[in-house]
C-alpha cells in the first residue's frame, strides 16, 4: 500500500504523535501489559504496524470499555482507535472494514429449556449483558420480546446471571467458553447470532485518515498479518474477517 500523504499524517497524528484508543475490556485483543506498561495483544501489535507504517511515534489510549473507547472520540481523546464497529457508533467514527471476527452467542444455566437460538427472543426471557458492549447495541436493535438486563463489566454481566438466576447470558463465544466451565451444567448455544466486526477507526471529519486506514486494513488482512498475530497470542474463537 502506499505511504501516507501529508494530509494523511496531520490527521493521523495531528500533534505528531499517533494517539491509539484501546478498549482493555476486550481480553481477547488485548493483553495484560509488559512490565513496561507496554499493551500486549492483537490490537496493540496491528496499532504498533500501523504506526510504523505511517512513520510517527505511539501513544496508547487506555480504556476499560468499549462504550467509554467510542465515547472518546467526542472528547478528542484519540486519533485512532481499535474497536466493534457498529451503526450506532458509526455517526461519530469512520470505521474500516473489519480485520477480525468474534462470534456472539448466549449461554444458558443448568435445566434451561432454552434449546435454540429462537427460543431466546421469548416473553419471559432475561439477558445479562455488558452495558455499551457490541453486542449490547446488537440485540438492542434485533431483540423483540425477551428484556436485556444490563451491567458495566463482562465478569460482572456472568455475576449478574448468576445472581439474578436470569435465563440466558450473551456474550462472545470465546469468554463464554470460560464461563461454562465455571458453571457446571450450563450450555452455549449451537450457532452464533452474529459477530463483531473489530476494525479501526477515527473521527468521522478525518476522510483522508479513514481512506489510508481502511487500505491499511485489507492489506494486512491479505498479507496474513492479522493471521500471524491471533496464532502468535494463541487466541481462540476469533477469525479474520473476509476481504472487503
Amino acid at each position: 500500500m502506499n505511504p501516507p500523504s501529508p494530509e494523511v499524517l496531520r490527521e493521523l497524528a495531528p500533534n505528531g504523535t499517533m494517539r491509539v484508543g484501546l478498549n482493555y475490556q476486550n481480553f481477547l485483543l488485548i493483553l495484560k501489559d509488559a512490565p513496561d506498561g507496554t499493551p500486549q495483544g492483537i490490537a496493540p501489535d496491528l496499532a504498533r504496524e500501523l504506526a510504523r507504517r505511517a512513520g510517527v511515534p505511539i501513544e496508547y489510549v487506555k480504556f476499560e470499555s468499549a462504550g467509554k473507547t467510542a465515547e472518546g472520540v467526542r472528547e478528542g481523546l484519540w486519533d485512532v482507535a481499535f474497536i466493534g464497529a457498529e451503526p450506532q457508533r458509526a455517526n461519530e467514527i469512520a470505521f474500516s472494514a473489519a480485520y477480525l471476527e468474534i462470534p456472539i452467542t448466549f449461554l444458558v444455566p443448568p435445566g434451561s429449556s432454552i434449546r435454540t437460538m429462537s427460543d431466546v427472543d421469548r416473553e419471559g426471557v432475561r439477558i445479562a449483558t455488558a452495558e455499551k458492549s457490541a453486542y449490547d447495541l446488537y440485540l438492542t436493535r434485533s431483540l423483540k420480546k425477551a428484556k436485556l438486563v444490563r451491567i458495566p463489566g463482562i465478569p460482572e454481566s456472568f455475576e449478574l446471571f448468576k445472581r439474578e438466576k436470569l435465563e440466558a447470558l450473551s456474550g462472545l463465544k470465546p469468554r463464554l467458553l470460560i464461563d461454562e466451565q465455571a458453571m457446571p451444567g450450563s450450555r452455549i448455544l449451537e450457532g452464533q447470532i452474529s459477530a463483531v466486526q473489530q476494525a479501526v477507526g477515527t473521527p468521522k471529519a478525518r476522510q483522508a485518515a479513514a481512506a489510508w486506514l481502511r487500505a491499511f486494513v485489507e492489506d494486512i488482512k491479505a498479507s496474513g498479518l492479522v493471521g500471524r498475530t491471533i496464532g502468535k497470542h494463541a487466541i481462540r474463537g476469533v477469525e479474520v474477517a473476509p476481504q472487503g
